[in-house]
C-alpha cells in the first residue's frame, strides 16, 4: 500500500491545536480582473532617513525558534531598503516543519550562530537604523518567541490586513465576523493573492523571504503608518 503525505499532512493539522487558524486551507471565493502582478522581491537602492522593520520566525519541532528573516523599509513607501537572514545554531539543527527552505535564500547571506549573538545582532541593527517600529503577520506569535526584542513597539499586518474595512480586495462574497475580519483564509499566502490577483503566487515558509512578502502586504494595502496604531500590540 502507498503511503500518502498529503493526508498524514492534513492530519497533522486536524489533531494539532497549535496550527494557527491562519494557516489553514483556504480557495479565493471569487477571482477579480485586476490585472496579474509580479510579487518580485527587490531591495530598494534608494535610501530612507525613516525605517521600519519586518520580522518573521520559523519554529523547530520543539516550538523553538530556527530561523529569523528581518527586512527594513521606508517608513512611507514601505520599500525594501535592506534584508538579514539569520539561522539559529543549535536550535535549527533539530529540525521542523519547513527546515527544507532554510537554505534557499542565495541573495541574502545567512549568518549561523547562537540566538544570543543573533538577538544582540538584531538589537544594534535596528538601533544603527534608529528603527523602533516592529511589525509581523501574526505578530503575537512572533513576539511571544522573541522576548529579547519586546521593549520595542510591535504592530499586527493581519489586524489590517485580515479585516474588510482595510483591505478592500477581500471579496464581497467572502465569509466574515461582525467585526470585518475573514473567518478563515486570511494567511499571509491567501493575502497576496487577493491584493496582487496573482494566484500562483505561494508562501516559501523561509523567514526572509515570508518578511519581504508580508511587507509586501502593507506595501499593497497602501495604508499610512498611524492606521496600524490599532494593530499595536
Amino acid at each position: 500500500m502507498s503511503y500518502n503525505k498529503s493526508l498524514d499532512f492534513l492530519n497533522m493539522i486536524k489533531n494539532n491545536p497549535n496550527v494557527r487558524e491562519d494557516q489553514k486551507a483556504y480557495k479565493p471565493q471569487e477571482i477579480t480582473s485586476k490585472p496579474v502582478t509580479s510579487l518580485k522581491r527587490t531591495i530598494s537602492r534608494i535610501p530612507a532617513d525613516r525605517k521600519i522593520a519586518v520580522i518573521d520566525t520559523e519554529t523547530n519541532w520543539s516550538d523553538e525558534v530556527m530561523s529569523i528573516g528581518i527586512v527594513l523599509a521606508d517608513m512611507n513607501t514601505y520599500k525594501c531598503v535592506d534584508a538579514k537572514y539569520y539561522i539559529i545554531d543549535p536550535e535549527y539543527r533539530k529540525g521542523g516543519m519547513y527546515s527544507s527552505v532554510l537554505n534557499i535564500v542565495k541573495s541574502i547571506p545567512a549568518v549561523i550562530t547562537s540566538r544570543e549573538a543573533v538577538m544582540q545582532n538584531i538589537c544594534d541593527y535596528l538601533s544603527l537604523n534608529n528603527t523602533h517600529h516592529i511589525f509581523a503577520y501574526n505578530a503575537k506569535f512572533d513576539y511571544g518567541h522573541l522576548s529579547e526584542l519586546q521593549h520595542f513597539e510591535w504592530f499586527d499586518i493581519m489586524r489590517l490586513a485580515a479585516y474588510k474595512q482595510f483591505n478592500h480586495s477581500i471579496p464581497q462574497t467572502a465569509d466574515i465576523c461582525k467585526s470585518g475580519r475573514l473567518k478563515r483564509g486570511y494567511s499571509v499566502e491567501n493575502i497576496l493573492q487577493m491584493l496582487s490577483s496573482d494566484f500562483s503566487y505561494h508562501e516559501t515558509h523561509n523567514a526572509v523571504f515570508d518578511a519581504m512578502d508580508e511587507l509586501k502586504i502593507m506595501e499593497f494595502l497602501g495604508h499610512s503608518l498611524d492606521a496600524y496604531e490599532c494593530a499595536r500590540l
